[in-house]
């Protein structure tokens, strides 16, 4: 089993910043891909931004340049920048895990969630 705890959330006005992070215990023996996805109530949960084991990241069009994505692996973190925050970025934003748990090399996991809302 993977537990992930994001932190970081809040309110924030348009054009402000915020720092998520989204800390990785248990059984993480290997990532394949670690990320960030959003979501908002009666739609679906979207991509943010990942992250590779080899460090390649990707982002949704809608972030691209204002979002940035990290990862510490010796500390099995992962980090979301996220700057120029419009109105439309409020969201319950999900850490995502994807790897090797010991037992699944295409193991899954999700952390609770962190609300985020930008004020207009």
């Amino acid at each position: 089993q993977v537990q992930l705890v994001e932190s970081g959330g809040g309110l924030v006005q348009t054009g402000g910043s915020l720092g998520l992070s989204c800390a990785a215990s248990g059984s993480t023996f290997r990532f394949n891909e670690i990320g960030w996805y959003r979501q908002v109530p009666g739609k679906q949960r979207e991509l943010v931004a990942t992250i590779s084991s080899g460090g390649r990241t990707n982002y949704a069009d809608s972030v691209e340049g204002r979002f940035t994505i990290s990862s510490d692996n010796t500390k099995n973190m992962v980090y979301l920048q996220m700057n120029s925050l419009k109105p439309e970025d409020t969201a319950v934003y999900y850490c995502n895990w994807r790897g090797f748990d010991g037992s699944n090399w295409n193991s899954d996991y999700w952390g609770q969630g962190t609300q985020v809302t930008v004020s207009s």
